[in-house]
């Protein structure tokens, strides 16, 4: 007895439905009888609905399984269909490309969300209101410094490019600290651990 395995096999265009439906599909594509190569398309549909149920919540998902078999058959399929089947150049088309935002970020390490934070500090009226901001905001800048593989950073180094990403209009009263570097880095150790765990579960 010969065995086929599935690498000397040609390879599967949907894999989810399985080698069988694709057998059964090849078999319904060298029907030459018309109506009955269509009553064998309905019965593949009506297998394909229910090999996956989850399409079922999909919007028109008779349709996406039309649409399926199509590319089963090399969109070959000849039969009578409830839908227009899928033209290959539109349903194998490419998405869009996304725009790659080039807006030049000045400091990597805090990212771009930091700088509009500083800009919406630099709309507040002087006091303490606006105070607590900068500070949340130093706060901030001095975790994400050290989420960088960095060991230590002084809390001069964050005021000095929060002074520089402000252009020089945002400063901290003499008397408010920053958040200690030890702390981030132990709240940093746990994160990392907390992972580890999970990914090795």
């Amino acid at each position: 007895m010969s065995f086929d395995y599935n690498t000397t096999m040609n390879k599967l265009v949907l894999p989810e439905y399985g080698r069988n439906l694709q057998m059964m599909v090849d078999y319904m594509m060298n029907i030459e009888d018309r109506e009955e190569r269509t009553k064998a398309a309905n019965t593949i549909i009506g297998i394909m609905g229910n090999l996956n149920p989850q399409l079922r919540d999909v919007t028109d998902f008779k349709h996406k399984l039309w649409d399926h078999l199509s590319m089963m058959t090399d969109f070959k399929l000849d039969i009578d269909t409830p839908y227009q089947m899928p033209e290959v150049s539109i349903l194998l088309k490419k998405p869009n490309r996304v725009p790659y935002n080039s807006n030049n970020i000045r400091f990597k390490h805090y990212g771009k969300n930091v700088e509009n934070f500083i800009g919406q500090a630099i709309e507040l009226e002087e006091g303490e209101p606006k105070q607590v901001f900068i500070k949340i905001i130093a706060n901030h800048m001095k975790k994400l410094y050290l989420t960088h593989n960095r060991e230590s950073v002084s809390d001069a180094q964050i005021l000095s490019d929060l002074n520089e990403l402000s252009g020089g209009r945002l400063t901290l009263s003499g008397d408010i600290k920053l958040i200690e570097t030890k702390d981030v880095l132990q709240k940093n150790k746990k994160k990392k651990q907390i992972i580890r765990k999970k990914g090795g579960k």
